[in-house]
């Protein structure tokens, strides 16, 4: 069985971001030579997230709005968390609901996707660097 591992970064522009992986990771399938097994993709960071989902704009607007309602990020104050100085716990929260990774098959060398999945990378504290950890297990 061989393994694979590296590291893609991010700096986003703007807090929240929605950013398609996808075709990142498949370079790094295409790096690794596996052609069966599985590939983990990793958030790395405590406010950001990793799923997959449909590349569509209106569904990543659809996203913000809701996740906004669900923890709105003002005002700071209605957080414990942010009594630590710091005013990202809408950030921690979203985190949570839009999960730290996913997994892949791979089959036949590529990434075994239902219609339409796509990876993306969920940044809810941005404006700083961070990273995403791909990892290929197989043969």
């Amino acid at each position: 069985m061989k393994s694979f591992r590296k590291e893609l970064w991010f700096k986003t522009e703007k807090r929240r971001e929605f950013i398609n992986i996808t075709p990142q990771v498949e370079t790094c399938l295409a790096e690794s030579g596996i052609r069966e097994g599985l590939c983990l993709v990793n958030a790395m960071h405590i406010t950001s997230s990793v799923f997959i989902n449909d590349d569509e704009p209106g569904l990543h607007q659809d996203y913000e709005r809701w996740l906004e309602h669900l923890a709105p990020h003002e005002p700071i104050c209605q957080y414990l968390h942010n009594r630590t100085g710091e005013d990202n716990a809408d950030a921690h929260l979203k985190r949570q609901l839009m999960g730290r990774e996913v997994v892949v098959a791979v089959s036949g060398g590529r990434l075994d996707f239902g219609p339409w999945e796509q990876i993306f990378y969920g940044e809810f504290d941005g404006q700083r660097r961070k990273r995403v950890l791909v990892k290929i297990i197989g043969e």
